[in-house]
């Protein structure tokens, strides 16, 4: 049986698991931000990305959504000059990570957001299940 209750709190689960998902990756992207390589002329931390896609659920019918995959961003990384870095190939270039602060900002707070509109949808079956429990004991 259908129950558009229960489904709309296992879709706002997905959608909590895979904006966590994301919140792990972001922060992992901005603690390494500044992460340079080990070894001379070696390529620095790879900014990771996150995707998403839809599925579906087969015994209720809801499209929850799911991680598709995390990767890695191809985008070039920076490169400064600065001969006395360990890091630093033969040409005192350094490279430095594809991560840029603004951008990760900028997706911690739509995924932080994300995630608290998930959580209030959760919140909100829950009282409408309580209700209606109420309302069938007192009528029952």
């Amino acid at each position: 049986m259908f129950d558009p209750l229960r489904s709309s709190v296992q879709i706002a689960g997905s959608g909590i698991q895979a904006q966590s998902e994301r919140l792990r990756v972001i922060s992992e992207n901005i603690a390494n931000a500044n992460s340079m390589a080990s070894t001379p002329g070696g390529d620095p931390y790879g900014r990771k990305t996150i995707s998403f896609e839809q599925a579906l659920d087969q015994v209720s019918g809801a499209a929850n959504v799911k991680i598709s995959s995390i990767g890695t961003d191809q985008s070039p990384f920076r490169i400064e000059k600065d001969p006395g870095n360990p890091a630093a190939d033969a040409a005192g270039n350094v490279k430095l990570p594809n991560v840029d602060l603004l951008i990760e900002l900028a997706d911690l707070r739509d995924a932080n957001r994300s995630y608290s509109a998930n959580v209030q949808v959760v919140k909100q079956s829950r009282e409408l299940i309580s209700q209606t429990i109420d309302l069938l004991r007192n009528n029952g």
